[in-house]
């Protein structure tokens, strides 16, 4: 058996994390000799080198990738081993990973807020990203947790449905077709569009129901974010399909608006995922059930512009 200590195994990981021994360093509060010492240990206790140094880039070799795997499940495990006594003693502590897409993070904070003031001894690795990453993130097992608009086909999880998350068609209050009703679809040909980046959710969405309609439209822009679509609305640049939960009051003053125009709202789901046969730990099972109880309270038109 290899006699490595948890010290050398953390330090380890951290190093993969960053690839470099000075970042590990200043995230472990320690000084890269420590490092360097550290890893120069655990190397002759495997008996293989676990890093190769190609130019200025530092790479794991084969035995440190299978090493960093193994470290990524005992540390899952301690972490596990820690909620449990926590738990046992009538107390909940530890960490919660979550990965959301972009549009969640007008609620998903919120949520968090009120969770932590419930439980304050936990902490929240929160990470925002987009649909292509948050498949990546789920491949790697990275978060506990993962909240998104539509589970991916390809990655074996399980899913629970949250609330309702339509995605509306948004035009500045001085467009033409504002205040129109029953817009045909094929109308919007004509507009100048702005579109999400590839990989968006709200993209996909939006593609497969112009090719269900056949419809081509003129993209303008691509953006990937929600703030900087609703800003070029507002300049001007054309139309785009926003989720109704970025469309805030405090956004009225873009003086944005929204489109009667067949086909839309796209009907969307807000889901929690986690992996197929993954064990939750004892926070995120807590977090689990707390927003499930959370969004079915959660009257989120209320703070919508209309």
């Amino acid at each position: 058996m290899i006699q490595a200590t948890l010290h050398q195994l953390r330090v380890f990981q951290t190093v993969a994390s960053h690839g470099s021994f000075t970042k590990a360093a200043e995230e472990l509060f320690i000084t890269q000799p420590t490092v360097s010492s550290q890893m120069k240990q655990l190397t002759q206790t495997v008996g293989m080198p676990l890093f190769e140094q190609i130019g200025k880039q530092l790479h794991l070799t084969d035995v440190g990738r299978e090493l960093l795997a193994t470290c990524q499940k005992v540390f899952e495990q301690l972490d596990r081993f820690e909620m449990i006594v926590a738990d046992i003693k009538g107390t909940k502590q530890g960490r919660l990973r979550l990965a959301v897409v972009t549009t969640a993070k007008y609620f998903v904070p919120r949520i968090l807020g009120h969770f932590c003031q419930k439980y304050p001894k936990v902490d929240v690795a929160l990470e925002v990203t987009n649909h292509q990453n948050i498949t990546r993130r789920m491949l790697e097992n990275q978060d506990d947790l993962y909240i998104l608009s539509q589970p991916p086909e390809d990655v074996p999880v399980c899913s629970e449905a949250l609330m309702n998350n339509p995605l509306v068609l948004v035009a500045n209050k001085n467009h033409p077709l504002a205040g129109k009703k029953n817009i045909p679809i094929k109308r919007i040909r004509d507009e100048a569009f702005i579109m999400r980046e590839q990989g968006s959710g709200t993209r996909q969405a939006v593609q497969q129901l112009f090719a269900k309609h056949k419809i081509y439209v003129n993209v303008r822009l691509e953006l990937n974010s929600n703030e900087a679509i609703k800003q070029a609305i507002a300049g001007g640049l054309g139309i785009s399909v926003l989720s109704e939960h970025t469309l805030y009051r405090e956004s009225s003053e873009l003086e944005l608006t929204t489109l009667d125009v067949q086909g839309f709202p796209i009907q969307r789901q807000w889901y929690v995922s986690y992996l197929d046969g993954k064990q939750l730990s004892v926070i995120a099972q807590a977090f689990l059930e707390y927003i499930q109880e959370y969004t079915q309270k959660m009257d989120i038109t209320s703070h919508l512009v209309s």
